[in-house]
């Protein structure tokens, strides 16, 4: 009687400790909704998503994707860095395509078809730790002053194709009195704020506010959620669109710019006022991170975007 108490008790340890070690496995969807596809904003947007994870030894890497349209390749660091799919170290080309990761390191993925990579499907990421150890509570968050958030970085604002600003929107922290500018050429492009189902219907015609002239600068004075799209037609179809949840309230001042110098700009008046749940748009602001789009860089960005489109 006392061997089988023993056995059933080992064979409990054995199952607790294996069902431990499979719920701390976690499985991480690249792109989430996004899934594997030449992103319209380059490899920007994976290296958002990469950035909002941590990843651990014993989890796996699902890369969704459509058989035939688009493929997986596991490379070195090399290869990844020149676009080089001759010699991958494991390819996968039926979706979804799932690699485990079981070392510490770093990690490179490419699509290999066509000029997928060189037009940002491309993803590196870097192990750090084993899923055995616990998370450690996270730390209590530090209060901090407003900021200032360029929408689409280098990329401006114009029509990226979907998805673009979902990508530039993720794992960022928006808070009351944090700053959103609006770069792009005027009467190209314009910036409404707008109401969700107006966002999500892509129905222009009704707007909160509208601001035509470059670059705007427009305050997050609530909680809650905000959207923002393009008056101009079918700009909001074809992804000029964002959608941001501002959580909580900054505190103190401005964050000082990391720059040498700083821009003052006035954003002229919005063609119709904004109402009074909506953000507002500044007056005279000083920039936490200047940016200007010249005419020339602009463009050849819609270049690369638009090819990544018919390939």
């Amino acid at each position: 009687m006392g061997s089988e108490l023993k056995y059933f008790a080992v064979l409990a340890i054995t199952v607790a400790a294996l069902l431990h070690s499979t719920a701390a496995v976690e499985k991480h969807v690249v792109g989430d909704k996004f899934g594997w596809i030449v992103p319209p904003g380059g490899h920007y947007a994976y290296e958002v998503w990469a950035s909002g994870h941590k990843f651990s030894v014993g989890d796996i890497l699902e890369f969704n994707f459509t058989t035939g349209d688009q493929d997986v390749a596991k490379v070195t660091k090399e290869a990844f860095d020149n676009c080089n799919s001759t010699s991958p170290i494991e390819l996968k080309t039926t979706g979804p395509a799932n690699f485990s990761l079981d070392t510490i390191g770093e990690y490179y993925f490419i699509g290999t078809m066509d000029k997928h990579c060189k037009l940002g499907q491309k993803l590196a990421i870097n192990v750090t730790s084993t899923t055995s150890a616990p998370a450690p509570a996270p730390a209590p968050a530090t209060p901090r002053g407003p900021v200032t958030y360029i929408v689409g970085e280098q990329l401006g604002w114009f029509v990226p194709g979907e998805y673009a600003y979902s990508a530039w929107a993720y794992g960022k922290t928006f808070m009351v009195g944090d700053t959103l500018v609006f770069n792009f050429l005027n009467e190209t492009q314009d910036v409404a704020i707008v109401t969700k189902a107006v966002f999500d219907n892509c129905t222009t015609n009704s707007t909160l506010a509208v601001y035509k002239y470059s670059p705007v600068h427009i305050i997050l004075n609530t909680t809650g959620e905000h959207y923002f799209t393009s008056t101009y037609d079918r700009h909001c179809e074809f992804g000029q669109k964002l959608a941001i949840n501002v959580t909580s309230k900054s505190t103190g001042t401005p964050c000082p710019s990391p720059s040498s110098s700083t821009t003052h700009s006035t954003t002229p008046a919005p063609s119709k006022a904004p109402s009074a749940h909506s953000p507002v748009a500044s007056g005279p602001y000083t920039s936490a991170a200047p940016s200007t789009i010249t005419g020339s860089g602009y463009y050849l960005t819609i270049l690369f975007i638009g090819l990544a489109f018919f390939h």
